[in-house]
């Protein structure tokens, strides 16, 4: 790495840096963000984004446009002695541990659950470390579908692909496809599997859940979405589509208080809701796809997916 890294500080509302903490993916190559509560202010949080190079103005740009709040406040900008900083900012990872899953980061290796399975993921240009509410959520979703068989599974919005390894685990003989928006989140999914010895997960780049690739392998039985809540009500009919007859499709990266919105959008598209688990703000849903294969009435409108990853 170069000789120094940098640090930007913004402060943000405690929604804002939810919404960053629970994305996989948030489209800004090589930087690595953490958050964390302002003392004891329950509302008042902040955002440190490392990087190795000096942050230029698109970059202070795009770190902005994440916390709205903070359009006002000048951004904090410290050079950092030569150190590891993906290094540092793991310090506070510990393991988290949902059913047989273990994720840990090279910081905190640990052995696998008798049975089970250690994930190793590290932060970096991709995020889901399994560490936010919605990721652990869904593991423990998909640790409780161990007992049923599927066949063809799709990590839609794969951000680290820790969801996809898990599938993997438990479905060692389904085919499982791995997409994201992102190139560079593919690249770290790709990095992460070689690094935990999992073979065979297709990894495609793809905006939305209609691209020829993914349509070509359709269709899935488990149908995997930890993304943005609004897209998630605009990518209904999509994830519909790819979504075999009495599928299983598993949502998160809503908050509670959007919970009604989405379900309706995926009951509109003949699905629906078997169960749910809140955690604290964050909801993971699991729902049944319809009895008939849905047919989308219309195109697909990509405005209502910009940023998808985001707020996972």
């Amino acid at each position: 790495m170069s000789a120094d890294s940098w640090r930007v500080t913004l402060p943000c509302t405690r929604a804002e840096a939810e919404a960053i903490d629970a994305a996989d993916d948030l489209a800004i190559d090589a930087v690595l963000m953490t958050t964390e509560e302002v003392e004891d202010d329950v509302e008042r949080w902040r955002l440190d984004a490392y990087m190795e190079d000096e942050p230029s103005d698109a970059m202070l740009a795009a770190l902005r446009a994440l916390v709205p709040s903070a359009a006002e406040t000048p951004a904090e900008v410290t050079a950092l002695s030569p150190q590891d900083w993906v290094a540092m900012s793991q310090e506070g990872l510990e393991p988290i541990r949902e059913g047989r899953f273990v994720v840990h980061t090279s910081a905190h290796p640990t052995a696998a659950p008798e049975g089970g399975r250690a994930l190793l993921i590290d932060a970096g240009r991709a995020f889901g470390t399994g560490h936010h509410a919605t990721t652990s959520g869904c593991l423990a979703m998909l640790d409780g579908l161990a007992d049923r068989s599927f066949r063809n599974v799709i990590d839609v919005g794969t951000g680290t692909g820790v969801l996809a390894f898990a599938a993997a685990h438990l479905w060692p003989d389904a085919a499982i496809t791995a997409t994201d928006i992102d190139p560079a989140a593919v690249d770290v999914t790709r990095e992460n599997a070689a690094a935990n010895h999992v073979d065979g997960v297709e990894l495609i780049v793809a905006d939305g859940a209609l691209n020829d690739a993914i349509t070509a392998r359709a269709p899935y039985d488990l149908v995997i979405a930890n993304i943005l809540a609004g897209p998630l009500v605009s990518m209904a009919p999509e994830l519909a589509a790819i979504a075999d007859a009495n599928a299983t499709i598993l949502l998160a990266g809503l908050l509670e208080t959007q919970r009604e919105n989405v379900v309706a959008a995926f009951a509109a598209c003949g699905a629906t809701l078997d169960t749910q688990d809140r955690r604290g703000d964050w909801t993971i849903l699991r729902l049944t796809a319809g009895a008939d294969r849905f047919v989308p009435q219309s195109p697909p409108d990509p405005k209502g997916r910009d940023g998808w990853a985001l707020d996972i």
